[in-house]
């Protein structure tokens, strides 16, 4: 007996991930799983077919997954890859379903159990399955090194017998995990660096790291442990707080971002109009259409004097890494589930319920209920 699971070869453009990298494959079969990927699925890491020991690969996609128990990718799958996944079956990747309406129906319809990765609670006990978080923290590291390539200036502070040069000011605004690793990847180079968060919290967190913190005197607080949005009133006075720090920047990275919806506005084109020539802006949030008011998403634009840089999928830029994290998160969300060699869901398991998305033909908040709780839903093959 054993668990049928299908690894996708992502097919999205600039997609460089994989849901599998060869150290979690004898982690998956120890827990009952036969593993099946489609051919050249790692190529874009540069991992061979070979590297995965006995995996056994299929050029045909909608094969791979037609006898599956379970499915893992990244992005969500094409409508076709779900029309071929037998009635049942489970699949986990990154859904964001507000932005896969068609995808959301076909799941329904096939009565496809989902968990959409960024739905994993931040409760402590998750932590080694959220992925949003280990993405996150690789987006944070590589926005320093990227405002690094944009500058015209160094970030240390340089002694040399022409004199001296630096150090850059840093400004990182939005202090989650990204934000957080900003911050100690700038430290870490010799920046002077500022955290700005509109929740108070963050302060200690900025401040443990080796930040100032900016403080405008606005809570925004929101559910979650995101931020809500502002209201006019308080973005007038925050806005008056952070712009002589803005426009004292030499590197700016944005992080912020309210799930569902567009990302704040935290940097208007006034404030992008004072700041120094040379100055560079990094928007992790372009996504969502940006931090900045002035935020082309996927482009690198110069306003003024100042570059201001908006990288679509920044984890795929780190793509090796980025998957080994993936994928242990992954990993980590089915040990939850697989059990004597069949997958068997746990409904009254706070992870699982509030990850799931579909189940039996119905959205997840309509099937969290006590006639659920442990169901087998994929046995052996």
């Amino acid at each position: 007996m054993y668990v049928n699971i299908a690894v996708l070869k992502e097919t999205q453009p600039h997609e460089c991930r994989v849901a599998l990298v060869p150290s979690v494959v004898p982690k998956l079969t120890k827990l009952g799983a036969r593993l099946h990927m489609h051919t050249g699925a790692a190529d874009a890491i540069r991992v061979s077919d070979s590297a995965y020991g006995e995996v056994v690969f299929m050029d045909d996609r909608t094969a791979l997954v037609a006898n599956a128990d379970v499915v893992l990718c990244v992005q969500p799958p094409a409508l076709d890859v779900v029309d071929a996944m037998k009635p049942g079956a489970i699949l986990l990747c990154f859904v964001y379903a507000a932005n896969e309406p068609e995808l959301v129906k076909r799941l329904l319809a096939r009565h496809i159990t989902c968990f959409a990765m960024e739905r994993i609670p931040r409760i402590s006990r998750a932590q080694a399955m959220d992925a949003l978080s280990s993405q996150s923290a690789l987006a944070g590291y590589y926005a320093v090194a990227l405002g690094m390539t944009h500058m015209d200036r160094v970030l240390p502070k340089i002694t040399s017998a022409a004199g001296v040069l630096g150090p850059a000011k840093v400004l990182v605004m939005g202090l989650g995990v990204a934000g957080l690793e900003a911050i100690a990847t700038a430290q870490r180079l010799g920046a002077v660096v500022e955290g700005y968060d509109v929740r108070p919290e963050t302060r200690e967190q900025a401040l443990s790291l080796g930040a100032t913190f900016v403080d405008t005197g606005v809570d925004a607080t929101g559910k979650g442990g995101y931020a809500r949005e502002l209201t006019a009133e308080e973005k007038t006075k925050v806005d008056a707080a952070l712009t002589k720090h803005i426009q004292a920047s030499d590197l700016i990275i944005t992080t912020a971002a309210i799930p569902g919806k567009a990302s704040p506005k935290l940097i208007s084109r006034p404030q992008v109009a004072g700041m120094k020539p040379g100055a560079v802006i990094v928007d992790l949030s372009a996504e969502g259409g940006g931090n900045c008011e002035a935020t082309q998403p996927g482009e690198t634009i110069r306003v003024g004097g100042v570059t201001i840089v908006a990288p679509l999928n920044v984890p795929s830029n780190l793509g090796a890494d980025a998957s080994e994290l993936y994928a242990k998160n992954q990993f980590n969300l089915l040990a939850l589930m697989l059990h004597d060699n069949i997958v068997t869901i746990d409904w009254t398991d706070e992870v699982l319920a509030k990850t799931a998305l579909t189940h039996d033909g119905k959205l997840c908040d309509a099937v969290k209920t006590p006639e659920h709780s442990a169901t087998p839903t994929a046995k052996a093959a």
